[in-house]
């Protein structure tokens, strides 16, 4: 299932980071409507974070929808099941279910009522239960519980007689019509006198007066074979005396062993069988198939309770993964929840290179030192005399923007004002007022701010030789409203610091409009004390001119980290 070819018709999310910021996701909206038309018409764009008030407020302006949500890549039942699922009823018999299985090479069958809505499993092994009593008497060998509408359905019958055959199952005694007129004259006497000859079921071919013994004494049913038609007398008979007669092609010894076959399934189904929520993650799958002696495993669905796919253990060996596309980011830490088993197809980054994330096939992995995702993926087109729909481009010009601070970012480079050229000249947007707008939306500081919010919004963590850093920013407009959230954001920096184990977790907060940035700090006191950056208080630095937290920040605290081993 890993082949391109074969899994073309499978969704390809494009994601970005944890927390993402404007760039995640507009790259990623980006990125997806060019691989739709490079290969992977299924593309689509995702977010593993809530969104910025900034960024929804590009994606209003550009028209475009935001990405759907996605919490965990990694499989589960709903994921790797088997859609077109073949079941049988409950009502279904003997013959059409061996059928079924036969065709397809079941070992197993689901067994699905009318409303979809698991009854049980049916194992091939299950139908010689229907075929062989537990008591092997004279009286069980003969008998079958059945009704006259699945005999006749088995035997390709033809009802010769006017009342209506019967649904409902009922114990039916076989008798074969095939002895002595005399000999089986005397049988139907001895049923009858028993009080039993309405149970029976009588076979013969064309010999009129079994056929009339068996009439008179009451018997429930009359099977005449080799396409035999009784006597219209008979019929008449037999009508009066709620005899139903059923005429077949098949020979008596046939009609024998296919009536055996009429049995309804659900008397031999496992009840007691394993199910998965589509919810449920494959490795807990695994874990729980890997005891069980079933073959199969039904996925139900935990609102409706209906049976919505199938797993067979064979499908557990190399199941499907999904696939997905990496914008903005190439660190374990900062993905996805379950990209460890996720299929990557690709990753377009302009960050470091993280050591953590592999891949089982060879991949595109695309990372520069430019300032902004968007700004390659806009590339991606311009190179290929290709133009993004006009959302798109608005999209990628705002990632742009956001990510190098309108170009004024360490980060940026010519490419970056290459590609803001060309994609505001195609959105008739100016750089420098959309930019204004951009960074004008909602300050984080504002009434009824929250200091986890705050710090989560964009936070990216880091695994260091050195130890864990937890690095977030945000950006604003001046800086008024941090002095009074400080205490309660140094403690959100605590909190992250004693529940990830980190060394350091740090708040950039940048000032778009004069440059600079503060920074807040918590954690070991020997690495805060190592920081370069002028020293306000004990946690609180002025970060002049920094505003690149990948170009200026990230290499100072590295730095703190190595001098204080």
């Amino acid at each position: 299932m890993s082949d391109h070819t074969s899994r073309i018709g499978s969704p390809l999310y494009v994601i970005g980071h944890r927390n993402p910021d404007t760039d995640a996701i507009c790259s990623a909206i980006g990125n997806a409507e060019y691989l739709r038309t490079h290969g992977y018409p299924n593309a689509r764009a995702a977010r593993c974070g809530e969104l910025l008030p900034r960024t929804a407020w590009v994606l209003e302006r550009a028209g475009v929808p935001v990405p759907e949500y996605i919490s965990d890549v990694a499989p589960t039942a709903g994921d790797i099941c088997t859609r077109n699922v073949i079941s049988i009823a409950p009502g279904d018999t003997f013959l059409m279910a061996y059928n079924l299985m036969k065709q397809h090479n079941f070992d197993s069958i689901p067994v699905v009522d009318a409303e979809g809505k698991l009854h049980g499993i049916l194992r091939f092994l299950d139908l010689l239960n229907l075929l062989m009593p537990s008591n092997m008497t004279d009286m069980s060998v003969r008998t079958v519980v059945a009704c006259l509408s699945n005999i006749a359905k088995t035997l390709d019958a033809t009802s010769i007689t006017s009342a209506p055959l019967s649904e409902h199952d009922h114990e039916i005694i076989l008798l074969v019509g095939a002895s002595s007129e005399p000999t089986i004259r005397t049988r139907l006497s001895i049923f009858k006198s028993k009080g039993i000859a309405g149970k029976l079921l009588v076979i013969c071919g064309d010999r009129p007066n079994v056929q009339l013994y068996a009439i008179e004494a009451g018997v429930r049913a009359l099977v005449i074979t080799a396409d035999v038609h009784p006597a219209s007398d008979l019929v008449e008979i037999a009508n009066e005396r709620g005899v139903t007669i059923l005429s077949t092609k098949w020979d008596t010894a046939s009609v024998g062993k296919l009536i055996l076959c009429s049995r309804r399934v659900s008397d031999v189904v496992q009840r007691e069988c394993v199910t998965f929520d589509e919810s449920v993650p494959l490795a807990a799958i695994q874990s729980t198939a890997a005891h069980k002696r079933q073959d199969i495993f039904p996925v139900v669905n935990s609102h409706t309770q209906k049976v919505t796919g199938l797993i067979s253990k064979n499908d557990l060996v190399d199941p499907p993964r999904l696939r997905v596309a990496l914008v903005d980011h190439n660190e374990l830490g900062q993905a996805v929840n379950g990209i460890e088993e996720a299929e990557i197809v690709e990753v377009m980054d302009h960050h470091r290179i993280g050591a953590q994330i592999t891949s089982r096939d060879p991949i595109r992995f695309v990372i520069e030192p430019l300032g902004a995702t968007s700004t390659l993926v806009a590339r991606r087109f311009y190179h290929r005399d290709l133009q993004p729909s006009p959302g798109t481009a608005i999209c990628l010009a705002a990632g742009i923007l956001s990510d190098t601070l309108n170009l004024t970012s360490p980060t940026s480079t010519d490419m970056d004002r290459k590609m803001l050229e060309w994609l505001t000249g195609l959105t008739g947007i100016n750089a420098e007022s959309f930019t204004h707008e951009f960074f004008s939306i909602g300050s984080v500081f504002g009434p009824g701010a929250d200091a986890s919010a705050i710090v989560n919004m964009d936070r990216k963590r880091f695994e260091e030789p050195d130890g864990k850093i937890s690095l977030s920013q945000v950006e604003e407009v001046g800086l008024f409203g941090f002095h009074d959230m400080r205490r309660q954001l140094e403690e959100e920096l605590g909190r992250i610091v004693d529940a990830e184990k980190c060394r350091l977790a740090c708040l950039l907060i940048t000032d778009v409009l004069k440059h600079d940035s503060l920074l807040l700090a918590a954690g070991d006191k020997e690495v805060i004390e190592a920081i370069e950056y002028e020293r306000i208080d004990d946690t609180l630095f002025s970060a002049q001119s920094v505003v690149s937290r990948k170009k200026q920040l990230f290499p100072a605290i590295a730095r703190a980290l190595r001098s204080v081993r």
